[in-house]
């Protein structure tokens, strides 16, 4: 594992102090390896959502997919 050293402002090192009694994590370093596997799944998040809001819809719905779904309910309910 590789060592990282960060500066802090007192606030901000307060802060995670608090923090990591109040969450449970066991050191500093925990804490923080949280954060960065937070933010790295929250930028995954984020591209995923941006590819596919710019992808072309893979089945177009419309008012016909909502009736054949509805249709389709019934037949399972066996309506």
């Amino acid at each position: 594992m590789a060592t990282m050293n960060v500066s802090l402002p007192v606030a901000l090192k307060e802060f995670a102090e608090v923090q990591v009694g109040d969450r449970g994590f066991g050191t500093m370093s925990s804490y923080v390896r949280e954060l960065i596997r937070r933010d790295r799944d929250r930028q995954r998040l984020r591209n995923l959502l941006l590819e596919g809001a710019q992808s072309p819809p893979a089945v177009l719905v419309d008012e016909k997919w909502f009736a054949d779904l509805r249709a389709s309910l019934r037949d399972l309910a066996g309506e």
